[in-house]
């Protein structure tokens, strides 16, 4: 991780920044320069950040503050987010961010649908700095955010119907049904997604809830090598949402590990099924590369979204999830 406190100086610069752009539009650059910090990268940050400046917007105004009272009638209110970040930041100054972290996870864990998954990813990024390093005052502020934005943009998906199991995270991936229409946005395709293949459904033990869910990264990731031309962009949160999850569980209680397993595999096959093509394509990536190597292409690309689903490629590490990281590279835009 950065020992250098460039990632903190980073963070106190994006504080200034809204969680989001143009009403709609996430602000990805917490997530990106905690992964540049954390592969070593930490020289590029902030001229990374001057690149990705003019998507930024500045931090909303407030409503009324965010309560104990009142915290209900504000959840999923997107116009309450910086209340909502408000509200974290002063709960994590007054108490272990652990504790805070594991009285609000059950609670905002049914709406992580909500701002196409981003907000789950933000705290994945923040709790796995936390966990790694120093809890300095920007990475406990950068928590913050990232709940904050999750409670405003709270999200549950609900009366899906379950169709038929598969045994693993890639056969249940596959059996994944495209929604017919696959026009509009990230909230008009989720609310055609009608039913999802069972998967993990019987699983009650924490570690092995553990076990899975490291199984669906994986394979989530790997799919992106073959069908990442569908979406380029939507596609990469088929992986990183579960695996912000991932990163998550050992700040929580094992108790919380189960029902997180659950809701991250109905996020990463709802993702799928708004975006994925209707066909594979083949994929043979041009050489073979290191891990460090392939994050140096990454972030000499600059696009966010190339930089976080490389990163999730290399907490996983082998042949096949490079290869997705490196076709996510080939697809994508680059950052000018």
């Amino acid at each position: 991780m950065d020992t250098t406190g460039i990632l903190d100086e980073a963070l106190q610069r994006l504080h200034n920044s809204g969680p989001e752009r143009l009403g709609r539009l996430t602000n990805h650059a917490p997530m990106a320069v905690e992964a540049l910090a954390a592969h070593g990268q930490a020289r590029s940050v902030h001229r990374w950040l001057d690149l990705y400046a003019r998507k930024l917007e500045e931090f909303p105004s407030g409503v009324e503050p965010v309560t104990a009272a009142n915290w209900r009638f504000a959840l999923g209110d997107p116009r309450r987010a910086a209340d909502w970040i408000g509200y974290f930041e002063r709960e994590i100054t007054e108490r272990p961010w652990c504790e805070v972290l594991t009285q609000w996870w059950p609670r905002l864990l049914p709406g992580m649908y909500g701002g196409s998954t981003h907000p789950v990813i933000r705290v994945g990024h923040a709790v796995r700095t936390l966990l790694a390093s120093e809890s300095t005052e920007p990475r406990l502020v950068e928590l913050a955010h990232g709940l904050g934005y999750w409670a405003a943009r709270h999200r549950p998906v609900a009366d899906l119907a379950p169709l038929p199991a598969a045994d693993s995270a890639a056969a249940a991936l596959d059996a994944v049904s495209p929604i017919a229409e696959r026009d509009g946005g990230f909230p008009a395709r989720l609310s055609r997604v009608t039913g999802l293949p069972v998967w993990a459904a019987t699983i009650t033990d924490p570690n092995e809830a553990h076990h899975c869910l490291t199984e669906l990264v994986r394979a989530a990731t790997q799919r992106y090598a073959t069908h990442g031309h569908g979406e380029e962009t939507m596609l990469v949160h088929a992986a990183t949402a579960p695996n912000a999850v991932l990163r998550t569980l050992p700040a929580l209680p094992h108790a919380l590990w189960v029902p997180s397993l659950r809701a991250a595999w109905t996020a990463s096959a709802a993702v799928t099924a708004m975006y994925a093509p209707d066909a594979p394509a083949a994929y043979t990536p041009p050489g073979t590369f290191t891990p460090d190597e392939v994050f140096e292409r990454a972030q000499a690309h600059g696009d966010e979204h190339v930089i976080k689903l490389t990163d999730t490629a290399l907490d996983i590490g082998d042949e096949l999830t490079l290869a997705a990281a490196l076709r996510s590279i080939e697809l994508s835009e680059p950052l000018r």
